[in-house]
């Protein structure tokens, strides 16, 4: 089906709501959902969900976006830590988390009025493993409306390009966890360190985004192929500053960033 008529069947589902809660991480997928919310139903509420494992540029990220769109938002602290199956770190990782996550919400949707919670994963979400993705078909009343009319990223982007938002081409930003491999526990401590080591690579290098994973206590430094070379130029500053956060040393990964790619051996890597 052409994307005309996937959206259009899209709006009419969501129409037939009066009111609704969408997960929002101020991502295109969720950001463009909401606007399109916000146009055919007359109660929408955004909600934020931050924990220790949330980039704190996300956060960031999803006020401007909102404020932006003009929905009505709101921040949810959670401790996410209290969550065995995420510290323990395991394959399922993203289900235990998510379904920590979706119940939160859902139980505030439900606390405050809300009919129904809409979540942004996508058709394009559905082609990889997704545990995380499992957690939430198994929750009531919450709903993936991207993925259920078949909506793939690369719509969702023109779509949001149409609607004249800023944020359609922003890069896809996750759990910090993710830096982390399974199998090794997850940590305050761990996930304070690789989202202040990110931070610090986008303000020094000037990146568009970044992922610092984080393997037997060295960072590992990742970017788009094309803006290495500016990885390499700030490699001082970045080294002592990613020192300073407690990484035993820091090295760069000479393929760039790859999603859903984690280089297990130091020896595939540049050391800086």
């Amino acid at each position: 089906m052409e994307l005309k008529g996937k959206l259009e069947n899209l709006r009419n589902f969501l129409s037939s709501f009066e009111n609704a809660v969408v997960a929002f991480s101020g991502g295109v997928d969720s950001a463009t959902l909401s606007a399109i919310c916000k146009e055919v139903i007359s109660d929408v509420l955004a909600v934020t969900i931050c924990s220790t494992a949330t980039p704190s540029r996300e956060i960031e990220g999803a006020k401007k976006v909102a404020k932006e769109i003009g929905v009505t938002h709101k921040f949810i602290n959670v401790d996410i830590l209290s969550v065995q199956g995420f510290v323990d770190n395991s394959e399922m990782r993203c289900y235990y988390c998510k379904k920590f996550l979706m119940k939160t919400i859902s139980d505030f949707a439900s606390t405050n009025g809300y009919e129904v919670v809409f979540e942004g994963s996508n058709a394009s979400d559905l082609q990889t493993n997704r545990p995380g993705y499992r957690a939430i078909v198994e929750c009531e009343k919450v709903f993936s409306p991207w993925a259920k009319f078949g909506v793939t990223k690369e719509e969702i982007r023109a779509i949001a390009k149409s609607m004249g938002f800023s944020f359609y081409n922003t890069p896809s930003l996750a759990c910090l966890a993710t830096r982390i491999p399974f199998g090794v526990k997850i940590s305050m401590e761990k996930l304070k360190m690789i989202d202040e080591a990110e931070n610090s690579v986008i303000g020094i290098a000037d990146v568009g985004s970044v992922r610092v994973r984080y393997l037997d206590g060295f960072a590992v430094v990742e970017v788009e192929k094309n803006e290495i070379s500016k990885v390499f130029e700030k490699r001082r500053e970045i080294k002592s500053a990613l020192m300073k956060l407690g990484f035993k040393g820091v090295f760069i990964n000479p393929q760039g960033y790859r999603s859903g790619v984690f280089v297990k051996k130091i020896d595939d890597l540049l050391e800086i």
